[in-house]
């Protein structure tokens, strides 16, 4: 393995954040929204650990260097969005050259031509035919925009989102976020009483496949409106990598479509090669009516799509009058231009087949390393969407900071932070992979049973 720059192994001079890092930390606790800044203390309070950040400075591949010079590895991939690798040079070639040509287009009033052949390259991905698409800027805009369509085309206003699913902080995501009740609390005065949240199972849990399709079907029963949409995760990420037992997708769409509904599959995390398959819910044997994606699909720009059944865009009707779901930067050139270069990296570079070539053996090499550490309950995923389960959050908070100081970047999930998450670059070299397996190792044996 090369040690260049983008697959290097990390190199971190303690403590952490260095000098540089620690003062420009400092100048953000002056500028920053406390509900940013503040957030670290409290952490650092429920952990017993520091949580003070870093401060990047650049990044290529699955590295990442911050301000003080110290090298990372990054398996938290920038949230998902660098699936790619950090600043491929075919997307920022494709993004330089989109500078010079075009920066700003006028959305759906003059369109640019790259936005063009995206929306025809998306239109290709999708698992119907003759697939219609919405641009939009952040996963939450996509899933919005797959609940108005929703909406129009079923004139049901009711929505089944499930426990644990996460689907943007947007006012009108928010109502669709099941995964911690805090962040629903402070504005739940102000947000939709048209969602209705179902549990949501885990593969291996107590619940048989049909106790659980049952406890969907009750929920579906309770909910006080009619309900138009049901909006899934294949798999769910932030709620703490959680799968769901095998054939309840395929019930779910099963009763969906018994019961008239739309299906809407949130593969913003889980999509665009990252499970192994461009579209999880597809894998899985279910064709959803809509699908959202994101995150990976801009390689770092902000570009997020929704692709929905010729028959089911068709409810937003002939072109008339004012548009009604529209943004200044619909369809930006310099993030389609992105995204159209990302699509052919993941193709050209197979990196579909590759989550799956390098991440499943990883999964089962890192259940073997940890498996004499009582503390660690579970080791899962599917390609490069892992998850180590601990047995307690403050013990997964304390960790991901040990790791921090060792040089690896991961993040917690699940409500209490009890899930380390693991989504690395598709790129990224198996030495690195092994390389955080015996940190993390060192780590648990470091904090203690």
């Amino acid at each position: 393995m090369s040690e260049s720059f983008g697959q290097s192994l990390p190199r971190v001079a303690a403590p952490l954040p260095g000098p540089r890092a620690a003062a420009l930390v400092d100048a953000l606790a002056r500028t920053e929204c406390p509900a940013l800044t503040a957030r670290r203390a409290r952490r650092a309070e429920s952990s017993g650990a520091s949580h003070d950040p870093i401060v990047w400075a650049r990044a290529r591949g699955a590295n990442v260097e911050d301000v003080d010079g110290n090298v990372f590895v990054d398996l938290t991939s920038g949230f998902g969005a660098a699936a790619v690798g950090h600043g491929h040079s075919r997307v920022v070639a494709a993004v330089h050259a989109q500078t010079e040509r075009l920066l700003h287009a006028l959305g759906d009033v003059h369109p640019s031509d790259v936005k063009v052949a995206l929306l025809s390259r998306l239109a290709g991905l999708a698992p119907f035919p003759e697939a219609r698409v919405i641009l939009g800027i952040s996963g939450a805009d996509a899933v919005e925009a797959a609940l108005k369509t929703a909406m129009l085309s079923t004139r049901r206003p009711g929505v089944l989102a499930f426990t644990g699913g996460y689907h943007g902080l947007s006012y009108g995501a928010l109502a669709e976020c099941g995964y911690q009740a805090a962040f629903r609390a402070p504005f739940v005065e102000q947000l939709g009483r048209h969602v209705t949240f179902a549990p949501y199972p885990a593969a291996g849990g107590a619940e048989s496949l049909e106790q659980a399709l049952a406890a969907v079907a009750r929920a579906w029963d309770a909910a006080p409106l009619p309900v138009g949409a049901v909006l899934f995760e294949p798999a769910q990420g932030r709620g703490g990598v959680v799968f769901p037992p095998r054939g309840f997708l395929a019930g779910l769409a099963e009763l969906t479509r018994e019961r008239g509904a739309l299906l809407i599959a949130d593969e913003i995390f889980t999509g665009l090669g990252r499970c192994g398959a461009t579209w999880l819910s597809v894998a899985e044997g279910v064709v959803p009516d809509l699908v959202v994606t994101g995150k990976a699909l801009g390689g770092g720009m902000p570009v997020s799509a929704c692709l929905g059944r010729r028959e089911v865009m068709n409810a937003w009707g002939a072109p008339g009058g004012e548009a009604i779901h529209t943004s200044t930067f619909l369809g930006h050139p310099l993030a389609c231009a992105a995204a159209l270069a990302t699509l052919e990296v993941m193709e050209n570079e197979q990196l579909a087949d590759r989550a799956v070539r390098v991440g499943e053996p990883f999964r089962d090499r890192l259940r073997d390393k940890l498996a004499a550490h009582a503390c660690v309950r579970s080791v899962r995923g599917v390609g490069l969407l892992l998850g180590v389960e601990l047995d307690g959050g403050a013990r997964g908070l304390r960790l991901v900071r040990r790791l921090l100081e060792r040089g690896y970047l991961v993040l917690p999930a699940g409500p209490d932070a009890r899930v380390l998450s693991l989504t690395p670059p598709l790129s990224i070299e198996t030495e690195l992979l092994d390389g955080f397996a015996a940190a993390l190792d060192e780590a648990l044996t470091e904090d203690g049973p």
